[in-house]
């Protein structure tokens, strides 16, 4: 029998994170959330434009306003790996209800995606929401507001 030829992980591992749903790769993460104060863990995923699946967590600070989100973690995950165009973005966390971004974390969706981008809001017990970007924040504030870009 001929030797196989040496399996290209990497590879594998892309093609596993271009297929794995988004919304398992926020459920995933969250587990990794830091939340010794509040006990309130949320994971978030964004998949970039190129299908790369990008993860984060909320990370608390004994300093409330120090903290995290994990939304905002996710985009830098992405924009650390190169990427500047998010596609798909999932949040889940345990809660009777979806729970939607922050105010400031809508901004960051709508800095690195367009209105129309697909987002997943979740609980561990399986409710789900399906809006947009654009839904989430209406009248956006972008660089075409800007005199100097």
């Amino acid at each position: 029998m001929p030797p196989r030829p040496a399996q290209d992980h990497s590879n594998r591992t892309l093609c596993r994170r271009r297929t794995m749903s988004l919304l398992d790769a926020a459920r995933d993460v969250r587990e990794n959330a830091y939340a010794p104060y509040s006990k309130f863990k949320v994971g978030a995923a964004v998949r970039g434009a190129s299908g790369t699946i990008y993860r984060g967590v909320n990370v608390e600070n004994v300093a409330y306003p120090e903290g995290t989100c994990a939304e905002a973690g996710a985009i830098a995950a992405m924009v650390a790996a190169g990427e500047t165009e998010l596609v798909e973005v999932a949040v889940i966390a345990d809660s009777p209800a979806p729970v939607p971004p922050c105010g400031g974390c809508r901004q960051k969706l709508a800095e690195f995606g367009r209105g129309s981008v697909p987002v997943t809001l979740a609980t561990t017990a399986g409710a789900r929401l399906d809006t947009t970007i654009g839904d989430l924040l209406p009248g956006r504030f972008d660089a075409s507001h800007m005199d100097n870009v």
